[in-house]
């Protein structure tokens, strides 16, 4: 059975994104929004959703943490809870039957085929409640939650925003005319075509790390070190690091693997805005250890 809540956005979106193909819609102002706001609204899922909300992997103001979430909604990734219920799942069962997006099933599947056909098991009130009951504590979350088409208006909203400053910058530099399609065309690539670069690249950590790359531990799942992922997705593509210790803020263990993510968390530590960070498992058991031998 199809879910309407997934297939209407998916569907209409990705229809829209044919616009970008009609040159009156295409100016390089919109291509440039376009790559800043795949980095921007990108890091609100990989940061706020995933990192944040997900692992716990770091503490930041509550202000912080609601502007990250208000932008992720941006990317009309669904709300908190159910973006964080089901990637808590993925972990306890990774791999597994009960694995919402295990690409073992099918690459399609794992990569987005999953969000097209309703789970039972997964949509239902008791799994948000058992995975997602942290985030459902705070009243702004739950307040999406009862009421999950403001995820809609907010990204409409945010929409509109984009059309409207467009409009102001085209107009005051072209006129009415050239800023209408200006405003336009800053609303097809720096909204729409961003909006599907998200998409894509988050569920790419779905399926093509768990089909290709290679493995730095033996986990229990088929989890992948895909390069090229992670340059894409600032870092989440070492997702075999990331199941190898989902709890640590960084998914870097080679000198190599660039995590931008935890680098960015670094600098808003720096900044005053997160207020600590979990460090690998390692360094984790080490302190542990010493806390031990201190209190003795």
């Amino acid at each position: 059975m199809a879910l309407v809540r997934y297939v209407v956005p998916v569907a209409t979106i990705h229809l829209l994104g044919f616009l970008c193909l009609v040159p009156a819609f295409f100016s390089w102002s919109g291509v440039v929004v376009c790559l800043v706001g795949v980095h921007l609204f990108g890091q609100a899922i990989t940061m706020g959703y995933h990192r944040l909300l997900t692992h716990r992997s770091f503490e930041t103001r509550l202000w912080f943490e609601h502007l990250l979430v208000l932008l992720a909604m941006c990317s009309f990734e669904d709300t908190p809870a159910r973006w964080v219920a089901t990637h808590r799942v993925h972990h306890a069962h990774s791999d597994d039957q009960e694995d919402p997006h295990s690409p073992l099933v099918s690459a399609f599947w794992g990569h987005m085929g999953w969000l097209l056909v309703f789970n039972r098991a997964l949509h239902t009130a008791g799994s948000y409640e058992k995975y997602a009951r942290d985030v459902l504590r705070d009243p702004f979350y739950m307040w999406l939650e009862r009421r999950s088409w403001r995820i809609a208006v907010i990204y409409t909203v945010h929409a509109a925003i984009f059309f409207i400053v467009g409009l102001v910058v085209g107009w005051s530099m072209w006129g009415m005319t050239e800023g209408l399609w200006f405003a336009a065309s800053i609303v097809v690539w720096g909204v729409i075509v961003r909006t599907l670069l998200v998409w894509h690249i988050t569920w790419s950590v779905n399926s093509l790390s768990h089909l290709c790359g290679y493995r730095n531990h033996e986990t229990k799942e088929e989890s992948r070190n895909n390069w090229f992922v992670a340059l894409l997705s600032a870092g989440e593509g070492w997702h075999n690091n990331h199941h190898h210790d989902p709890k640590s803020c960084t998914v870097r263990h080679r000198w190599w693997e660039l995590d931008v993510t935890h680098l960015e968390i670094k600098l808003l530590q720096r900044l005053g805005i997160v207020t600590s960070i979990v460090p690998p498992r390692a360094e984790r058991t080490r302190l542990a250890i010493a806390k031990i031998k201190n209190s003795r």
